[in-house]
């Protein structure tokens, strides 16, 4: 719940972040995917490379 009053307290200081992923050699908003592709999307596994 702390997360959820942190952000209505701020709300007027937020501004929309507009995700863009790179599909097929394109940079394209997420947005703009259709509901399987946000899914997918959604699923996808990150993962953090180690400096050397």
């Amino acid at each position: 719940m702390k997360r959820d009053t942190i952000l209505e307290q701020n709300k007027e200081k937020r501004t929309k972040c507009v995700v863009y992923t790179r599909v097929m050699g394109y940079h394209r908003p997420v947005e703009s995917f259709n509901i399987g592709k946000k899914q997918e999307h959604k699923e996808r596994t990150y993962f953090h490379e180690r400096s050397v």
